[in-house]
């Protein structure tokens, strides 16, 4: 965005939108007709001033220079952010027209709005580098409190062993007996033990029983992996230090990014949101393209709204990542952005189907309750399989299963087309229960294409 001759797709652009009805409705807004006084300036700002239904046309401003993703004021009432106003305007900026023109400066109402924010950004970073620091922080009272938390965790995970027993010693056909209730009782009691991290994995036991053919498998298997959790947590002073930090991480506790930071210019792979009734989480995933590492950034938003931070599929930025503690683990927070995102021709390395088998395997290894992990796979293609659905490599004999949310989404049918029959490269997670794609690439040249 610093370079106004760089600018999104209108997919890209659409990304952003926080549901279905307002990427539609943005949609309608992409063209000149309701649009007046549009410019944008090479800092990464765009404005726009849009014809409503009353007197007074909505006064839209987007800083797309922010280092969380796009920032967005409308005068609009709409609660939804962006709204479809500053999806329109984004549409029409995308263009490359000359509809929104490169203006020297921005009209008072849009700089005084830019100006606050980035200051209110600054005073925010100062702030939290003081917070930080040695000198303000107590870390007596922190010690205390970490002590006290463990005790209560540490009373859940014996509790839950326990009723890990009683289940088997009484047999799994009693779980379908028993009903849901008794579950959702037990992860209150985790939740009230300081452990979210073992209250989630028990609500997941708690739907798997008459849950379809095989779920008495299922459900051992699970009660499994929760054993090994809390086990985890009794003996972690015996664990080596990564592995501890990662059945911390997996109970739920807290921690902060303390890896050293890494610059580079991160391509955003894949973003998606994922949803109850309390939570809504995003996952965004990121290839550096001199480090060659792959690493996720987690927002959280309120339940019904889109959380703040937003990276487009298939731009780029230059920021440092600080990882996270753990073994294996791949979150990282997002530090200090030197440029805005802007498109890139940056593509990973990708890799045979065999080799994403692989690598879940060693990956399990460091984090046994690892569902999945980021993998590019290399020339494959979309075929049938029976009732479902694989990613065939090109060059070899092998293949991997498409897991079943894959095959229930839209993307399935984006990524057979996109393929045509020839191969592709998909960037996805890779896990036991097959492959998810997230993101494709046709042969040769072309732009990143969603499929979540």
């Amino acid at each position: 965005m610093t370079q106004q001759g760089v600018r999104w797709t209108a997919d890209q652009v659409l990304a952003l939108a926080p549901d279905a009805a307002s990427r539609k409705a943005g949609s309608k807004l992409g063209a000149a007709g309701p649009w007046s006084e549009a410019g944008s300036a090479d800092e990464g700002t765009v404005w726009g001033l849009c014809k409503g239904s009353g007197n007074k046309p909505y006064q839209t401003v987007i800083d797309i220079a922010d280092a969380s993703g796009p920032a967005y004021k409308c005068s609009c009432p709409s609660r939804k952010f962006p709204c479809k106003h500053a999806l329109g305007l984004l549409l029409l900026w995308a263009g490359e027209d000359g509809t929104v023109p490169s203006a020297a400066e921005p009209p008072d109402w849009a700089e005084q709005w830019i100006k606050g924010r980035r200051q209110r950004a600054e005073e925010k970073r100062t702030a939290g580098a003081s917070a930080s620091s040695p000198a303000s922080a107590d870390p007596e009272a922190a010690r205390r409190r970490a002590e006290r938390r463990a005790v209560r965790v540490t009373a859940g995970a014996t509790e839950l062993e326990q009723r890990l027993t009683d289940l088997l010693r009484g047999g799994l056909a009693g779980a379908e007996q028993a009903g849901y209730g008794l579950w959702e009782e037990t992860a209150a009691r985790m939740v009230d033990a300081q452990a979210p991290g073992l209250a989630a994995r028990v609500r997941e036991l708690g739907a798997i029983p008459a849950s379809g053919p095989g779920w008495p498998v299922r459900l051992l298997e699970e009660c499994a992996l929760l054993h090994l959790l809390d086990q985890g947590w009794l003996r972690r002073e015996g664990l080596p230090g990564g592995l501890a930090d990662t059945v911390r991480s997996r109970i739920g506790l807290p921690a902060s990014a303390d890896g050293p930071p890494v610059r580079d210019r991160w391509l955003v792979l894949a973003q998606y949101d994922t949803a109850d009734v309390k939570l809504t989480t995003r996952r965004i995933w990121l290839h550096g393209a001199d480090s060659g590492r792959t690493a996720l950034l987690l927002s959280y938003g309120a339940a019904g709204r889109a959380p703040e931070l937003t990276l487009p599929v298939g731009l780029a930025l230059e920021a440092e990542l600080t990882a996270y503690p753990g073994a294996g683990q791949l979150r990282a927070a997002l530090g200090e952005q030197f440029a805005p995102p802007a498109p890139a021709s940056i593509r990973p390395p990708g890799m045979t189907t065999a080799e994403a088998t692989d690598r879940y395997g060693d990956a399990l290894r460091d984090d046994p309750w690892l569902d999945s992990v980021p993998v590019t796979l290399d020339r494959v293609i979309p075929a049938p399989d029976g009732d479902s659905w694989q990613l065939a490599d090109a060059d070899a004999d092998t293949a991997l299963p498409l897991t079943p949310a894959a095959r229930a989404r839209p993307g399935l049918w984006r990524l057979v087309a996109l393929s045509g029959g020839a191969p592709v490269k998909v960037f996805g997670e890779c896990g036991h229960r097959g492959f998810t794609p997230l993101t494709a690439w046709p042969e040769g040249s072309g732009e990143a294409v969603r499929l979540c």
